[in-house]
């Protein structure tokens, strides 16, 4: 398959994660990206382990984090700080399409690398800025780390069990969803050079993407001026729409509706739908201290397994909570395909896995089929590429 976006030159200027999450994504969807590292140690994360990946000769080839974002990219070793460095970079964004940076606010302007200074070389050249706070306002100096816009966001207050403490999510989830939004914003740029023939300026922020995603819980605040709290597994708005026991484990049940209700109750063998206090949403939600336990009492008397499957058969809403072994076992994960082996011969089992990306164009999934390159892998074949002025 001819992917949506080969023939794009992506120049990525990044570490850690939501810049290299775009670069990746990118990757997947045909995009030829090329990264640049530092000499020797290459991006922060390869050094974030254990756990690594296993080399064949017993060494490791970074560590899993590195792996988890980097699939389908060329390695070019770089100094910024060498005037050789440099003018590496200037070459590469005199021919790249995008250019993804995660530096400081102005950390790039001091070796001529930032969007005005390359856009001189390359009038269409998109330059994506990736920050914590954003190219201006009173943080906008200020260092961002995931865990600390997760805090600042409001996404912690939001997450926790109403008794403990608030708590944020495991994955990095700012720097992941501005991986996303960063990818929506280039591939948008990208389609208006089609019309004015130039490039531009995006500046994503993290906090900015933190706030933004906080979705109905934003409203709630907005439109109530109440502060929603922090309610565990259950939802704001929706009852029954939870985690309930049962016999032989925990089940996740989530009725978004009425008519789903009702089936619940029937297989549960009780009759609160027919019930005035439960019979529609608004009652339950107001009432949700008194009918949890009646629902709780009831769920502890199935096995998990047979609850589960009498749910599935009258199409009510509900599932396992799976850990991971589970869910690389479950054989809708295995039939889509979402683990992906990619061939490393360098890799001890010659293979380093992957989770591909969820994106599937007719019929096919869109994911770069060649492992994270080790450090300046590819500076040789890169510099020498025509495409890139070679």
């Amino acid at each position: 398959m001819h992917k949506p976006l080969a023939g794009i030159k992506v120049l990525e200027l990044a570490r850690i994660l939501a810049g290299p999450w775009i670069g990746q994504l990118l990757a997947d969807l045909g995009a030829d990206v090329v990264k640049i590292e530092r000499p020797g140690a290459g991006d922060d994360t390869r050094s974030w382990g254990p756990p690594f990946v296993e080399a064949a000769d017993g060494g490791h080839l970074s560590a899993s984090y590195f792996h988890s974002t980097n699939r389908g990219k060329r390695s070019v070793a770089a100094d910024f700080e060498t005037a050789e460095g440099q003018a590496v970079v200037r070459r590469l964004a005199a021919h790249a399409d995008v250019v993804i940076e995660n530096f400081k606010v102005g950390g790039l302007k001091k070796y001529g690398l930032d969007h005005e200074s390359l856009r001189a070389l390359n009038p269409r050249l998109v330059t994506c800025s990736v920050t914590g706070f954003g190219q201006d306002g009173p943080y906008a100096p200020r260092a961002g780390y995931d865990f600390m816009i997760q805090g600042l966001g409001g996404i912690m207050s939001l997450t926790g069990e109403p008794a403990g403490e608030p708590v944020k999510n495991a994955v990095a989830f700012a720097d992941v969803f501005t991986g996303v939004y960063g990818t929506v914003a280039i591939l948008a740029a990208l389609q208006g050079r089609h019309a004015t023939g130039a490039g531009c300026h995006i500046d994503m922020a993290l906090l900015d993407t933190q706030v933004s995603v906080l979705g109905n819980q934003a409203l709630v605040y907005l439109v109530s001026g109440l502060l929603p709290p922090r309610m565990g597994n259950e939802h704001t708005s929706i009852v029954p729409y939870q985690v309930f026991p049962t016999r032989d484990g925990h089940v996740i049940v989530a009725c978004g509706n009425d008519g789903q209700f009702a089936k619940f109750c029937g297989v549960l063998g009780t009759r609160w739908h027919e019930d005035p206090d439960y019979a529609t949403n608004p009652g339950r939600v107001t009432r949700r201290e008194t009918l949890i336990p009646l629902i709780a009492a009831e769920t502890r008397r199935h096995a998990k397994v047979d609850l589960l499957a009498g749910l599935a058969a009258v199409n009510v809403p509900s599932g396992p909570i799976n850990d991971l072994a589970e869910v690389f076992e479950d054989p809708q994960v295995v039939h889509r395909g979402l683990r992906l082996d990619l061939p490393e011969p360098r890799a001890k089992g010659g293979s380093v896995p992957t989770v591909r990306s969820p994106i599937v164009i007719d019929g096919e999934p869109m994911v770069a089929r060649t492992a994270p390159p080790q450090v300046g892998d590819h500076t040789e074949s890169v510099l020498a590429d025509p495409a890139w002025g070679g």
